[in-house]
């Protein structure tokens, strides 16, 4: 299955999730989010993701300069984005659950 579009949907809240961990730079979180089994996530959406919930208020960010090539710019959550990943979390929850129950009584075992 093409998780594509399933990623796309989620990634704002899965972005808020690992950063909700540890801060992170761009390069980072991508392959966090891949660590965690994200694995069709593209960079450029992650990268878009972060500026768009920096824009939108709910992450943070500051430059720590880098011995060994650029300057990496660190996103980290801010009340706000706690505030929306705990909102999403709760809406995924029960879009999840409810996706597994319908799968169930189709017969699906995961």
């Amino acid at each position: 299955m093409d998780t594509t579009q399933l990623v796309k949907g989620v990634l704002d809240l899965a972005v808020l999730a690992v950063v909700a961990d540890e801060d992170g730079y761009g390069y980072d979180i991508v392959r966090r989010l891949r660590s965690a089994g994200l694995e069709d996530v593209g960079d450029a959406s992650v990268y878009g993701t972060l500026r768009r919930l920096y824009a939108g208020g709910s992450l943070t960010s500051y430059v720590v300069p880098s011995d060994e090539g650029p300057h990496r710019k660190y996103y980290g959550i801010n009340a706000q984005g706690r505030a929306t990943l705990q909102t999403q979390g709760k809406t995924w929850t029960e879009f999840a659950r409810t996706m597994h129950g319908l799968l169930d009584e189709a017969g699906v075992k995961a």
